[in-house]
């Protein structure tokens, strides 16, 4: 079973979005693309795109770090995860 923290980022509202799946990261962004969760953050835009993907070793492992990146309200952050990749192992080694 594969648990995934993703990263999307919709260029229309020029915003991101961070969540987590057992399933495929893939499935799930063409999940919101289509409005599939129909009052979520997601259903303001079509164009979500894949920005970051982050494997985790377990279901917990991924809710910690999910909730992390949440809790730092921060572009920079989620543009310095992508930048600097040591930081997602700073937060294997926390969570």
């Amino acid at each position: 079973m594969s648990v995934s923290v993703y990263i999307l980022y919709s260029p229309s509202l020029d915003l991101f979005y961070t969540g987590f799946t057992t399933g495929s990261v893939i499935d799930r962004l063409e999940k919101h693309n289509m409005h599939y969760y129909n009052d979520a953050f997601t259903s303001r835009a079509k164009d979500w795109q894949i920005f970051l993907t982050i494997e985790c070793k377990s279901d917990k492992q991924a809710r910690l770090i999910e909730s992390h990146i949440k809790r730092m309200k921060s572009r920079t952050y989620i543009l310095n995860l992508k930048k600097y990749p040591n930081i997602i192992q700073l937060l294997f080694s926390k969570y």
